[in-house]
């Protein structure tokens, strides 16, 4: 078998915290070229690394998908899988991974051309779902994710080459500005952190609840909060956040009586497969890091 030897622009996970400039396009199609963004928001995109759309899916597709979230999770198979985590404390389901593979339901919606359109015209290719999930964050004490790059884990652990992934969080319940929403550093993406301390063996398997490998120092986020700003996501079921896959991010505990679920899927470009972790010690399981480059048709 032939080795590719890839370059690792983004080196991570070594001693010391290293900051590196972005070295790939932020948004890779040609200008003019036709999708469902219109120029002035792939502009935006660009400039802040996110857009977010207030209404993605309509009111009936909302209920559908959250019916559809409501019997994955009440389904005692599904809890016994590997892909479901589990909440620590409650022992609640937080998220169902691979869920296109799972749902039919949530396959079609992969195929949306509203929504896998959006993420052919940003990455400017053919792309492949290198993730998956429904999460589900409850009232009363669903545990937040603490501020993170997920390009960071998705190379050093993935082995994703360039940042050339997007991600899009399509809200199944009302996202308030007090039930853990998603916060994003605008600009952020422009700059790669890369963390320190070595990558435990299994680390997906605590990460997924609590992150800790991968995550920034407190002066390095307290710097780049200080640069950037830190934006909150709020809107009805049905809105949506595309954002870049180097986005400084992070939400907080849901305490709150009101559940916040949402669908969250992320695409990579066929030409950006994935190769060996570039920091880790072995892969992940292909639940959490996709190794089927299948284009989604």
């Amino acid at each position: 078998m032939r080795t590719v030897t890839v370059t690792d622009l983004y080196p991570s996970r070594g001693a010391a915290e290293v900051s590196v400039p972005r070295q790939d396009p932020v948004v890779w199609g040609s200008p003019g070229t036709p999708g469902p963004i219109p120029t002035a928001d792939l502009q935006a995109f660009e400039r802040d690394g996110f857009l977010a759309i207030d209404q993605l899916i309509t009111d009936d597709e909302v209920a559908v998908y959250r019916r559809e979230l409501e019997r994955l999770v009440d389904d005692p198979g599904i809890r016994a899988d590997e892909r479901s985590i589990v909440e620590p404390k409650s022992k609640e389901i937080r998220s169902v991974f691979e869920v296109h593979r799972i749902s039919e339901v949530f396959a079609r919606l992969v195929r949306d051309e509203r929504v896998v359109g959006r993420a052919r015209q940003i990455l400017g290719s053919d792309v492949y779902v290198h993730q998956s999930r429904i999460n589900v964050k409850p009232g009363f004490g669903a545990s937040g994710f603490y501020w993170h790059s997920d390009f960071e884990t998705w190379h050093a652990e993935d082995g994703l080459p360039h940042m050339r992934t997007v991600s899009v969080s399509i809200a199944l319940t009302e996202n308030y500005d007090t039930n853990g929403g998603l916060m994003i550093m605008p600009g952020s993406h422009r700059t790669f952190l890369g963390c320190a301390g070595a990558t435990p063996a299994d680390n997906y398997k605590k990460s997924l609840q609590m992150q800790d490998a991968g995550t920034p120092s407190d002066e390095a986020l307290t710097a780049m909060a200080g640069e950037y700003g830190i934006r909150l996501f709020t809107g009805r079921a049905g809105s949506a956040t595309w954002f870049d896959c180097n986005c400084m991010h992070g939400s907080g505990d849901n305490i709150t009586p009101f559940p916040r679920s949402n669908v969250f899927i992320v695409f990579n470009s066929v030409e950006n497969a994935a190769v060996e972790p570039f920091a880790a010690p072995v892969r992940r399981p292909e639940f959490i890091g996709a190794r089927d480059f299948t284009p989604v048709k």
